[in-house]
């Protein structure tokens, strides 16, 4: 048994936001933003739109191109850390929303790492024969909990949708492997405060910010750049191949020095690394999805290549995934 991807989605919010349109905001620059992050512009969600909203829109393109009927689903599983809501879970408003009566929904939250967790799962579902046909979404909205007036992290964030559908099948698996792991001594490191049963929402935790993500971007750097490599170099020894096999590298998009220090920890070319950091800066659990899809669209690896997705976020979380398409 199998298991296949049979279509690929995203979508991204049409307000872009500019490195120039921070310079009003904070005192930043382009260039300081270009040189220390990659990133020149990103995508921000209207204010009518949720997340469960971008979900939707990414799953009904990976719907059409998977020329499926949304019945066929047994499964949603969102990864988010931007849900509508604490409940119900961000997939219910996305089965409601593609009428996928047939399905069971969940969210996890995973961070960054969402994505590749939730396909992780999805695949061993399958594997187990819990379902056949699962749609894996990561969505977010960083834009929502991103603090404009912190000049460190408001350059960083954006806003967009991915989505995977897999399914059971009797020729070769699509998903060769995958590895992940977490590290909740560095839970500190890049979280929100406030809002959850340790420090619900008052007028001082709003006062003092804390509905915002935090982060410590220096101390993370290090942390990333190992857990990356470490965690695609485990996936890629358990589909029994080595760095020399992949024809695409799929990293996750938080900081144009991170990946660059990933690739030559595993002495990958920058020439096999996909970036879009530039066009959308770090869109949490959807960057890996919407880089997949990209990647295709451009050509940038046909039917047969090896492809790694690899990706880490708070929690600490990392993960990879093999994929030959």
């Amino acid at each position: 048994m199998g298991i296949e991807i049979i279509g690929i989605g995203s979508y991204l919010p049409e307000k872009i936001l500019t490195n120039a349109d921070l310079e009003k905001l904070v005192e930043t620059s382009d260039e300081w933003i270009t040189t220390r992050t990659g990133i020149k512009e990103r995508r921000i969600a209207s204010e009518i739109e949720a997340t469960s909203d971008l979900a939707i829109k990414a799953a009904e393109k990976a719907i059409s191109k998977a020329k499926i009927s949304p019945d066929e689903i047994d499964a949603i599983i969102v990864a988010t850390v931007t849900p509508d809501m604490f409940f119900p879970s961000t997939s219910c408003l996305v089965q409601k929303g593609l009428k996928a009566k047939n399905a069971a929904a969940f969210d996890i939250s995973a961070a960054c790492s969402g994505f590749i967790y939730a396909l992780s799962i999805a695949k061993d579902s399958i594997k187990s024969g819990t379902f056949k046909t699962v749609l894996v979404i990561g969505s977010e909205t960083m834009s929502r909990v991103t603090d404009w007036q912190d000049r460190n992290t408001c350059v960083l964030l954006g806003d967009a949708a991915g989505a995977v559908i897999l399914r059971k099948t009797d020729s070769p698996s699509d998903i060769l492997s995958s590895y992940l792991g977490a590290d909740g001594n560095y839970s500190d490191l890049l979280y929100m405060p406030g809002g959850g049963s340790r420090e619900p929402a008052t007028y001082k935790t709003i006062d003092e910010r804390k509905h915002f993500l935090k982060m410590e971007g220096n101390k993370l750097f290090k942390i990333a750049v190992k857990a990356m490599a470490d965690s695609a170099q485990k996936a890629i020894a358990l589909a029994g191949l080595t760095c020399n096999d992949i024809n695409l590298f799929i990293p996750h998009q938080a900081n144009i020095r991170i990946i660059e220090a990933v690739a030559k920890h595993l002495d990958i070319s920058m020439e096999k690394v996909f970036l879009n950091i530039h066009k959308y800066g770090n869109t949490s659990s959807a960057t890996t999805p919407v880089a997949l899809e990209e990647a295709i669209i451009e050509g940038k690896v046909k039917k047969g290549d090896i492809v790694v997705l690899v990706a880490f976020g708070g929690g600490l979380t990392w993960g990879s995934v093999v994929i030959k398409l």
